[in-house]
């Protein structure tokens, strides 16, 4: 079905330039259509992008939604030189993207996924698969949904992917000195709920202090030791409720930093 409006092909294409990409009016989801695409040959820097998403999920599958003509959805494709060991990596330069784009005065990003307005409000989240080789990564999708965006946006979805391929080829060490100053989960008391969650998964409670170039957030707990938490196997990032106390037990997923 030909897309109508502004995310048609024909806008899309317009904004995006000779950048292959398929747009509809609406699907379940960008994300496994841009994984079939990978899988099949989609070059780095392919988009998916729907108008109108029924089901789409963001990181860890938690639930998002994306209402026709509110809002932007779309799915990234990226083939980074990366050792399976830094599968984590590019949460880090695709949130510092998105706030590269949307981001102003007082808003910042919250690790793993999240860019927020001054008060909180969040603006964009995201959510990344990585499909892993012997030796490197295959490819990579990264998932988008930015809250609140009325027509016309195809100019904005140009932005937001431009921004995405230069941070996600950019060196490690740069993007890091861009994203701790904005990350606003550093300094803060973070409990990490690793997967799987429930009343006996694994966690661990401490000041949030590094992000590491795998892509790891630091937290220091009060015992003294630094754990590094994957973004690929977090649960759920809160505050703690009560007293801070320490991890009864560091499981292969935490790993010291």
């Amino acid at each position: 079905m030909e897309v109508k409006g502004d995310l048609g092909q024909d806008e899309v294409s317009m904004a995006l330039g000779d950048r292959p990409v398929r747009a509809y009016p609406a699907l379940l989801s960008t994300e496994p259509v841009a994984m079939a695409w990978a899988r099949g040959g989609a070059p780095s820097g392919a988009v998916v992008v729907a108008d109108y998403q029924a089901s789409p999920r963001g990181r860890g599958g938690f639930p998002w939604t994306v209402r026709a003509g509110s809002g932007l959805g779309f799915t990234f494709v990226s083939r980074p030189e990366l050792p399976p060991e830094r599968e984590g990596w590019p949460y880090v330069p695709a949130l510092l993207a998105l706030h590269d784009v949307l981001g102003g005065d007082g808003s910042g990003l919250s690790w793993p996924d999240t860019v927020h307005g001054p008060q909180g409000k969040v603006l964009a989240r995201l959510g990344v698969y990585v499909e892993l080789g012997a030796q490197r990564t295959q490819w990579a999708t990264v998932t988008v949904l930015v809250e609140d965006v009325l027509p016309p946006r195809a100019s904005l979805l140009g932005r937001l992917v431009n921004a995405l391929e230069q941070r996600l080829s950019a060196a490690p060490e740069q993007v890091l000195a861009d994203y701790r100053p904005s990350c606003s989960t550093l300094g803060r008391q973070r409990r990490a709920r690793l997967i799987p969650l429930g009343p006996g998964g694994p966690e661990v409670t401490g000041e949030a202090v590094d992000v590491l170039a795998d892509g790891a957030l630091v937290l220091l707990t009060v015992r003294g030791a630094r754990v590094a938490i994957p973004p690929q196997n977090l649960g759920l990032l809160e505050e703690p409720q009560g007293p801070v106390a320490p991890p009864e037990r560091l499981l292969g997923r935490f790993r010291p930093s």
